[in-house]
């Protein structure tokens, strides 16, 4: 009984380091992929100096927020201030320990299931820790003792409560479909059909407030250089500011890693492993969120309200009872 414990738990271990480095490895990469095909789309070349193709600039960043002086305003709750990016980037990342990121792999006849923690709440997991990031925004805006920085944080914290119920309702009818709130579960009944293709809608909800959540373009509000400077992170500098643009990536690539196993399929795909088509899936809706920020202008405050309670609520509450209708229609 001991062994078999001490070799969980070196399983777990193993797993919990391979993700997190796959993690922190996209999100670096990801932010070079976002510069380079933001240039291509403004007629631009892109960070192209550090490295062959530009290839080691997420590492000479690195160097340039670790070399960058730590500055606390004065006034600021030094304590709050100096854990709130921590708070971002680390619910993030504990996401990602509930996304199955390919079929199980049988090794000396052990079956060794390649996610972290397949949770039976995992749906309520992602909920939750989604909704706990909206802190490191909330107590950063405010300890940096900085009108801009509160006004960002208020914002943040509006536009995250604002389109948390639409995503929350937006998997209702996932939930429905698959009967369980695994996401193993969950990725084991699209082994034929897709979500995408029986709950579209579902699909396009979940998507917008996917991007609302992570306040990027055109849902970028709690930021808006052009009124905030820089939003709730106007004060922080080095690698605090950095944890907060590492937690922004590392959401994106989690969000788009639930996407995928909500709508996509998951690792479900013909003739490429699955961890292979997981990661195309990530890319490729990754790929449509850059291509929305180079292409669409920030909305409005009262727009971005009037969409997620005025229209994304509503009809999310409707498709439920819609798809409630067909089920029981179909199980009669």
């Amino acid at each position: 009984m001991v062994f078999y414990w001490v070799v969980g738990f070196i399983l777990l271990v193993i797993k919990l380091g391979a993700a997190l480095l796959a993690l922190l490895l996209c999100a670096a990469y990801l932010v070079l992929a976002e510069r380079k095909l933001l240039a291509r789309m403004q007629i631009r070349y892109g960070p192209n100096r550090a490295g062959p193709f530009g290839l080691l600039q997420p590492i000479a960043d690195l160097i340039k927020m670790m070399a960058k002086e730590d500055v606390i305003p004065e006034g600021a709750d030094r304590m709050i201030f100096r854990y709130a990016p921590a708070v971002a980037a680390s619910c993030a990342m504990l996401i990602f320990a509930v996304v199955p990121f390919g079929n199980s792999l049988t090794l000396w006849g052990y079956r060794i299931p390649l996610v972290v923690t397949d949770l039976n709440v995992g749906v309520l997991a992602v909920l939750g820790l989604s909704s706990l990031g909206v802190y490191g925004v909330a107590l950063g805006g405010w300890a940096s003792h900085s009108k801009y920085s509160l006004l960002g944080a208020v914002r943040g914290v509006a536009q995250m409560i604002s389109y948390e119920l639409p995503l929350g309702l937006s998997l209702v009818p996932v939930v429905m479909l698959s009967h369980s709130f695994s996401l193993v579960d969950i990725v084991d009944r699209q082994s034929i059909w897709p979500f995408i293709f029986i709950q579209p809608l579902s699909f396009a909800i979940f998507f917008v407030s996917a991007m609302a959540e992570i306040k990027r373009i055109p849902f970028d509000l709690p930021e808006a250089e052009n009124e905030l400077i820089a939003g709730y992170h106007t004060e922080y500098s080095g690698l605090r500011f950095g944890l907060f643009f590492l937690g922004e990536y590392v959401t994106l690539v989690t969000l788009g890693s639930l996407t995928a196993v909500f709508f996509l399929g998951g690792w479900h795909g013909p003739f490429l492993p699955g961890v292979i088509w997981l990661l195309v899936k990530i890319a490729a809706v990754a790929f449509i969120m850059i291509w929305i920020r180079g292409t669409l202008p920030r909305l409005r405050s009262d727009q971005l309200m009037n969409m997620g309670w005025k229209f994304l609520t509503p009809v999310a509450l409707i498709n439920i009872v819609v798809t409630g209708a067909v089920l029981l229609m179909i199980s009669a």
